[in-house]
């Protein structure tokens, strides 16, 4: 199943709440993530690839995109 080929292969709760641009990022920081933490002496305590790959995905968005007051998530600057 990992890594995801396309953004509809994203989970669920990813494709209802990121833009599409955000979706983008978070897929290929996902992927770049299961490529390099595939070696758990990589990781950061007990959290599994899977659990380190999507934490590093949320953080690539994060940098690009924050929640606005109404809790949708918009480019930041913008």
């Amino acid at each position: 199943m990992m890594p995801y080929e396309t953004e509809s292969d994203l989970p669920q709760s990813v494709r209802e709440h990121l833009p599409r641009h955000a979706q983008e990022i978070y897929r290929k920081a996902f992927n770049n993530a299961w490529k390099q933490y595939a070696d758990p002496k990589k990781r950061r305590g007990r959290d599994s690839r899977e659990e380190t790959a999507h934490k590093v995905a949320w953080g690539a968005v994060e940098r690009v995109y924050a929640k606005d007051q109404a809790s949708r998530w918009r480019r930041k600057g913008q």
